[in-house]
């Protein structure tokens, strides 16, 4: 027999960092200023790869890609953030949770996905560069480009349709600052068995399933830089890949994590919960553009045309 207090769809109260209302505000303003920056920092990079033609290449398609899975993700997240923050009834409802974690298990999967793709590209390219231009074709890149997506679905799906099966009966608090999956289901009074096991197992298979074959591509990546022997081509080759490197580190490890540990409604939780929800996807952009030699190139030459047609003027 269920609790008389239980319902199907309760109201959720967020506790985000735990400080004064007038904190609460200048953080708020914090991360609408943050937004904005995500926002035009993943904008521009797929404008500049949209007018450059010497960027069309599957590297920069899949850049282009990752752009919009980060403001996918930005939008999801730091939009609510603000509110709660700013607003003085921090609530949200099991629907919302539902969907806020639906989209989250959407664009975490598919950008982890792209990511492999991104290694593999890469790996074509040093590794068998005689074949590069076949293997890699539009049609090989779409298909890579759209089946994370599709898993993306399915990742998401698998995990958010048996929340439908959770019954909740108090406390209705989340200390955190968002609906994420390990604040959400210690509030249930449903057995976890099932959902537990299915988050651990996509974890596996879409986290680690992804982190190694990145790891084994750049192992074989950094074997056949060394073994170059222009100075010049070692210095371009490793600049291409440490920006995905340092991508694929701070999303890997921080977001994996984060979900294999039990949630202790810790400050810490938070800080690294905003560190893949919102400072990655504020850092892509710029992390490219200043590693990445042929995308500083690029808006070098659109401001320097930007200038000359603005002086014709």
């Amino acid at each position: 027999m269920m609790p008389d207090n239980l319902t199907t769809d309760p109201e959720f109260i967020l506790l985000p960092f735990p400080s004064s209302l007038h904190i609460h505000y200048i953080l708020g303003f914090l991360f609408l200023l943050i937004y904005f920056l995500t926002l035009a920092g993943n904008l521009l990079i797929m404008a500049i790869i949209k007018m450059d033609s010497h960027l069309h290449t599957p590297m920069y398609f899949f850049l282009v890609n990752l752009s919009f899975f980060d403001l996918f993700y930005s939008s999801v997240m730091v939009p609510k953030l603000i509110q709660i923050l700013l607003a003085r009834r921090k609530t949200i409802f099991f629907s919302g949770c539902m969907i806020q974690i639906g989209l989250v298990f959407f664009i975490a999967s598919s950008e982890a996905l792209l990511l492999s793709a991104m290694a593999y590209d890469r790996y074509s390219a040093i590794c068998n560069p005689l074949v590069y231009v076949t293997v890699m074709n539009k049609q090989f890149c779409a298909f890579l480009a759209c089946g994370s997506c599709l898993l993306g679905v399915i990742n998401s799906l698998l995990n958010t349709l048996p929340l439908l099966r959770l019954h909740f009966c108090g406390p209705f608090l989340i200390h955190h600052y968002s609906c994420e999956m390990p604040e959400l289901l210690p509030l249930s009074c449903t057995d976890l068995f099932l959902n537990k096991m299915i988050l651990f197992t996509t974890l596996v298979i879409f986290g680690f399933g992804c982190f190694f074959p990145i790891m084994f591509s750049y192992t074989r990546i950094i074997s056949a830089i060394l073994k170059i022997s222009s100075a010049s081509g070692r210095s371009k080759a490793f600049s291409t890949c440490s920006s995905h490197v340092i991508v694929v580190t701070l999303f890997f490890v921080t977001g994996v994590g984060r979900y294999l540990s039990p949630a202790t409604g810790s400050i810490l939780e938070q800080v690294i919960s905003l560190q893949y929800s919102t400072v990655t996807p504020l850092l892509n952009p710029i992390i490219y553009s200043l590693k990445n030699v042929e995308v500083r190139i690029a808006i070098k030459k659109i401001w320097e045309k930007k200038s000359i047609l603005s002086h014709s003027y």
